[in-house]
């Protein structure tokens, strides 16, 4: 089994947010002294819940403070971004870490991010996020680039600097609906699942790629699939849980209604309290004995072995980096050998 860490540099009180993203780096760090294989950080615009607004550059400064980490994006917002600025970034980073670099993707929501940064929600509906994929991983694999799409129209230019890892460097697709998961298989590209999703959840979605895969001549299986889980290492899980429940609906209860959408209506946000419970009944929170075997159950379940925990739900950074350590030193040791 594979595990890193997920960062989403989460603001839990209000001040100086320049700490907040300080902290996150220095998880960033800990993570690979702690024995982890790769970490991941989050974007987010305009809103308290994470306060990294651009997760390519937290992940050059990552890679750059770091000498074996692997480093993700979870994810960039493609919408917000032309396919080819983000794939020369990846390019870039793929070079500059000699290949410790993996591009995150994903749709985003349909937030006013869209209208700030001139995508619109053209970007956002189906086609034109699978148009806006397809032009990312045509950069991302060819010598030359043209685009006549509905979307993007340029005369055909060269890649400038072309990726050093082939066929292309490493890409993940966040997926949370069939049609995500069905575009991801036809690009032949591996699932990143949210923490919001239970083992059924996700075996489900597995499930949507297997078969989508088939359909169109792949064979899905190895594909190195990722989850995000929730994870708290304490003595018991009672002291876990407590944890969990005093800091994560305040948090949740701040970040998750400052999302404005693009056209102005409210969205339903889960209870900030009912989620807390929901999310410590299904990921690795307690003794490092109860998140062992949690994790394992995930992977039986799933099939998914790669596994990103996210560190931060303790809110401080004191408390994140004993959590970081103690599931390097007494999890992480258990799950490799397996």
């Amino acid at each position: 089994m594979e595990l890193g860490i997920f960062l989403l540099a989460a603001q839990f009180e209000a001040g100086d947010q320049g700490a907040v993203l300080t902290a996150a780096l220095d998880a960033g760090c800990a993570a690979e002294v702690a024995g982890f294989g790769e970490a991941w950080i989050a974007e987010h615009h305009f809103v308290p819940y994470g306060v990294c607004p651009s997760a390519v550059t937290f992940a050059a400064m990552l890679l750059g403070r770091t000498d074996r980490l692997r480093v993700g994006t979870a994810i960039s917002v493609l919408p917000n971004t032309h396919p080819v600025l983000l794939g020369e970034q990846t390019a870039l980073l793929d070079q500059l870490s000699h290949g410790r670099f993996t591009l995150g993707i994903g749709r985003g929501g349909p937030w006013v991010d869209l209208e700030v940064f001139g995508g619109g929600l053209e970007r956002y509906e189906e086609e034109g996020w699978a148009e806006s994929v397809d032009l990312l991983m045509r950069w991302l694999t060819r010598r030359r680039v043209a685009a006549d799409g509905p979307q993007y129209h340029f005369r055909e230019v060269p890649v400038v600097p072309r990726p050093l890892t082939r066929p292309h460097p490493p890409v993940i697709v966040a997926c949370t609906t069939p049609a995500s998961a069905a575009l991801a298989a036809r690009q032949g590209l591996p699932m990143l699942l949210g923490m919001h999703a239970d083992d059924t959840e996700k075996a489900e979605m597995i499930r949507t790629y297997d078969a989508a895969a088939r359909a169109c001549g792949r064979d899905p299986r190895g594909v190195p699939h990722a989850a995000a889980a929730v994870a708290l290492v304490a003595d018991s899980r009672t002291e876990a849980v407590r944890e969990l429940r005093t800091a994560l609906p305040k948090w949740l209860g701040l970040g998750l209604p400052a999302h404005q959408t693009l056209d102005g209506h409210p969205r339903t946000m889960r209870d900030p309290r009912t989620y807390t419970d929901y999310l410590c009944s299904i990921h690795p929170i307690g003794t490092p004995k109860e998140c062992i075997a949690r994790l394992r159950r995930t992977a039986e379940a799933t099939g998914i072995t790669r596994q990103l925990l996210f560190v931060e739900g303790a809110g401080t950074r004191e408390r994140t980096l004993e959590n970081i350590h103690r599931l390097g030193k007494e999890v992480l040791p258990h799950l490799q050998a397996d």
